[in-house]
């Protein structure tokens, strides 16, 4: 059985962060207890969460599911864990879910919060799943069609899931832009072709931004067709960043459109709902060559420095995983 006392990461600042020690409320009819497997950082989003840059607008949207404190500290943030339900109704003891919980050693959520994994899936690489569901919302908002030009500047673990699902679609040539040369074997990996610069894309017929820097939404724009999308997957927390939106911008009627995984597309919504889409993520991630995807692992006492060390240079860190206890 489940003990009362738990451990959760805590951002006390921007840029500190700790583990501490919290009492778990009693069980409550309809809930179940999770013991965390592991749990994963979403690098973009926490780093910018751990350096204090979400914008005061943006508080509340921000929120995740589970979230305790406020920004820009104390605050528990996250929404990537893999446990294993250790107190719950008998049908349910033992099983392996996924749950937008944050970093914690053991916790308590209603059921319906607690997804159980498909066969097939390891819990080793059910910490994409946040991930994955972001680019399935990103797949239906870009909407590709059979034997599109796309080109996805920004190669993180966002950018590549959706390169990835891009490419299932018949006929179409994906082509991932990333400064970084240590994407290219990564790419290749996933079935994608992998360029340095956005030189020789002109004229796609589907542009995804993912890079998270105004230089690569730049090219985003530079390259896109007449009359296509660009899909901006970036977020800047509090940045202001510069647009060229001169010269052709309007001449070519292109399409700079936003996506956030905290609203289903208004085409989707009548049939979809947010557990059939994180059923639908988990499904996906049933594919071994996903496991590339992960680069690293630590051990969750590691959490505040491992944190700490990302947000300020993360290299050629794609998913980090935090194995517990």
């Amino acid at each position: 059985m489940a003990t009362d006392t738990a451990h959760a990461f805590w951002i006390l600042e921007p840029g500190k962060g700790a583990i501490l020690s919290e009492t778990l409320n009693p069980a409550e009819t309809g809930e179940v207890t999770v013991e965390t497997l592991y749990s994963g950082i979403s690098r973009g989003t926490e780093t910018l969460v751990f350096a204090g840059r979400v914008p005061r607008s943006q508080y509340q949207a921000m929120r995740a599911p589970f979230q305790a404190g406020e920004f820009p500290g104390p605050v528990k943030y996250g929404y990537i864990s893999v446990g294993r339900i250790v107190e719950g109704p008998a049908d349910r003891l033992g099983e392996t879910v996924f749950c937008l919980y944050p970093h914690q050693d053991r916790y308590r959520v209603p059921e319906a919060a607690a997804i159980p994994l498909p066969a097939g899936l390891p819990p080793e690489r059910a910490v994409l799943a946040a991930n994955m569901e972001t680019a399935v919302n990103a797949f239906w908002d870009a909407g590709p069609l059979a034997g599109d030009r796309i080109a996805v500047i920004g190669g993180g673990v966002l950018g590549l899931l959706t390169a990835w699902l891009c490419r299932q679609v018949p006929g179409t040539a994906v082509t991932l832009v990333d400064t970084n040369p240590a994407r290219e074997a990564v790419a290749a990996a996933l079935g994608l072709e992998f360029q340095p610069d956005a030189n020789g894309l002109e004229d796609s017929d589907l542009v995804i931004h993912a890079s998270g820097q105004p230089a690569g939404l730049a090219d985003a724009l530079r390259i896109a067709g007449k009359e296509s999308t660009i899909l901006e997957l970036s977020w800047y927390g509090d940045r202001v960043v510069p647009a060229p939106l001169g010269e052709d911008f309007h001449a070519r009627r292109l399409v700079l459109r936003s996506s956030q995984v905290g609203r289903i597309p208004v085409h989707r919504q009548a049939r979809w709902d947010y557990r059939r889409r994180t059923e639908l993520a988990l499904r996906l991630l049933c594919n071994d060559v996903l496991d590339i995807l992960v680069t690293g692992e630590s051990r969750f006492g590691e959490l505040p420095r491992v944190l700490e060390s990302l947000t300020r240079s993360p290299g050629t860190t794609l998913c980090h995983r935090i194995r517990h206890p």
